[in-house]
């Protein structure tokens, strides 16, 4: 893996520049930004596994091992944290309740899913990126990301909703920080503002009694437990559609990523599919969930215009630390719920608007019928979690919007441009 070279001096970012996916800053500097990174994926990367009967400890460790071997596969080009992939969750329970799969059948189709994933990027690697970008052009690109920030919107406002005042008080932190200094602090902003109101939530008696005696109790040192995989046939309806979910947000946010710090990171795309298939592939093939890109990881390099993927790797050692030592788990997970959704709520909202952007960069044409009835459905759908039944199985909004995106767009394309005669039938 290729070092990374010093950005400026090292003490401070030059003003209005971005540090760069091959760059960091000094050392507790770079620490500081990996600490933002490991507040914006914690939360979720722990409760994915619980609410799919997986352990957390476990999952945390894989989330850890699978950022350090994406980014071992990208070379440092591509700057990503991989959390446990909230998509997964129906469709695991949907398979265990439904089909009687246990939690070793899940984790193996967890395991198929990386694996095809992992090969999907070997063909695009092989065939050049033009084989995505026909499927996925920056009209589909774009769409999955505004409706990725925008369906995380619900979850952010009812974290909100739980502690308005340290909720109101991490929100406001971050957002002047943000918009009026210009140097570092609007750089450790979401850092800032989550430090703000947990210790104003701590001295005013709000953080979580069972939280609490859930810290004392922890012992400091534990072993997170490995489960070896099955393959079930019957695993896999449930799963497999999740694989275009999982190429369209490794992609999705690989463009968001490329439009935010000006840089083409199109030669990338094999590589990035290829390190989150194999990260999926580990993290299954032992007892974790599946993991892809995060999106609130894409909203702290957003707000911090830091892209070093050094910081990228100090969450990740730290995570696998953290899977080791039940204590300190526990004392992240003191942090209120309250204090996270004042913190994603403009991390989200920063997320969706990129989206927008890669519109706007692409001059999509928003007077052309296919692109108002397909993008402008399925983003409501995806936002709005509309859940739809195909016999016992149940897709979510977001499942099945980024599917229908990504399969039917192209369609609806190729008949339009035959009727108006762009194209031969």
């Amino acid at each position: 893996m290729a070092l990374w070279t010093v950005h400026g001096n090292g003490r401070r970012p030059v003003p209005d520049a971005v540090v760069a996916s091959e760059e960091r800053l000094s050392w507790p500097l770079t620490i500081g930004f990996g600490a933002q990174h490991l507040l914006a994926m914690f939360g979720t990367t722990t409760l994915v596994p619980l609410l799919t009967g997986f352990p957390a400890s476990t999952t945390l460790l894989l989330s850890g091992l699978g950022t350090m071997l994406f980014l071992l596969v990208t070379r440092n080009r591509v700057p990503s944290y991989l959390g446990a992939s909230v998509a997964f969750v129906v469709p695991l329970n949907a398979a265990a309740n439904e089909a009687g799969a246990s939690p070793a059948a899940l984790l193996g189709g967890i395991v198929v899913v990386g694996v095809v994933v992992f090969s999907v990027g070997v063909a695009v690697k092989a065939l050049g990126v033009r084989l995505l970008e026909s499927a996925m052009p920056p009209v589909v690109t774009g769409a999955i990301i505004l409706m990725i920030g925008l369906s995380l919107a619900p979850q952010s406002v009812s974290s909100f909703d739980q502690q308005r005042v340290p909720a109101a008080l991490t929100l406001v932190t971050v957002v002047l920080l943000v918009v009026v200094s210009r140097g570092m602090a609007a750089r450790v902003a979401v850092l800032v503002g989550v430090l703000v109101g947990w210790c104003y939530a701590a001295l005013t008696g709000q953080l979580v009694p069972e939280r609490l005696a859930e810290l004392a109790d922890a012992p400091w040192i534990g072993l997170p437990q490995l489960i070896a995989p099955q393959l079930h046939v019957a695993v896999m309806p449930f799963v497999l559609p999740l694989v275009i979910v999982l190429v369209a947000e490794h992609v999705a946010h690989l463009k968001a990523v490329a439009a935010m710090s000006g840089r083409d990171l199109d030669p990338h795309v094999g590589d990035a599919l290829i390190g989150g298939g194999l990260a999926t592939t580990l993290s299954g093939a032992a007892g974790g969930s599946s993991l892809s890109s995060y999106a609130p990881n894409v909203g702290v390099m957003a707000a911090t215009r830091v892209y070093s993927t050094a910081a990228c790797m100090v969450a990740a050692v730290v995570a696998v630390v953290l899977s080791f030592s039940p204590k300190l788990t526990a004392l992240l997970n003191t942090i209120p719920m309250g204090v996270l959704g004042g913190a994603t709520l403009v991390l989200f909202g920063m997320l969706a608007l990129v989206g927008v952007r890669i519109w706007l960069d692409a001059r999509t044409d928003f007077t052309d019928p296919v692109n108002l009835v397909v993008l402008g459905t399925a983003v409501i759908a995806g936002v709005g979690d509309l859940t739809l039944h195909v016999g016992d199985l149940r897709v979510t909004g977001i499942v099945w919007g980024s599917v229908g995106i990504v399969l039917v767009y192209p369609l609806l394309r190729y008949i339009a441009d035959v009727r108006d005669g762009r194209r031969e039938p």
